[in-house]
């Protein structure tokens, strides 16, 4: 049952990268916009100044939201693929369940860089994007799914299976 349990919770981190992946190229010009918004610093009253620079230009949004769009991507390959790794090798061995790991470590760990690396580390304390409305809520998701995933990753890297 708790390899049944790691295979699934593998296959959500894929599933829920995916969902926003979809979700960011549905709404490509409202993404494009709120990184635009982010990166520029508008709107920043409560620490107004910064040691770092702002981005205004559109062209760095774009990028961004890029590295955003691939980053999720490769989530939701890994993810996927890793959750069905899992599932697959459920019955194997510990050697064989444990090397069907690679996938979903690397799944998490590409999490971790897109929702804690990328969100937290630069939208969030370089950009200061706790700052906004728009900000806020992108941070408070990074945030959740960067936490899920580690907790997932310390799951499923437990070797007792």
């Amino acid at each position: 049952m708790v390899r049944s349990i790691k295979a699934a919770l593998v296959f959500f981190i894929g599933l829920h990268a995916l969902f926003y992946a979809l979700q960011n190229i549905a709404n490509l010009e409202a993404a494009h916009g709120a990184l635009v918004y982010v990166m520029s610093g508008a709107d920043h009253e409560v620490y107004p100044a910064t040691i770092f620079f702002k981005l205004s230009g559109a062209i760095w949004a774009w990028l961004a939201l890029a590295i955003v769009l691939l980053g999720e991507f490769l989530v939701a390959f890994f993810g996927i693929k890793g959750g069905w790794e899992l599932w697959q090798s459920r019955n194997a061995s510990p050697e064989i369940f444990h090397s069907a790991k690679k996938s979903g470590v690397i799944a998490a760990g590409f999490a971790l860089l897109v929702w804690f690396g990328f969100f937290m580390t630069f939208g969030a304390a370089f950009f200061q994007m706790w700052q906004t409305q728009i900000g806020a809520g992108s941070m408070e998701g990074a945030f959740m799914y960067a936490m899920a995933s580690a907790i997932t990753m310390l799951f499923v890297c437990v070797t007792d299976d």
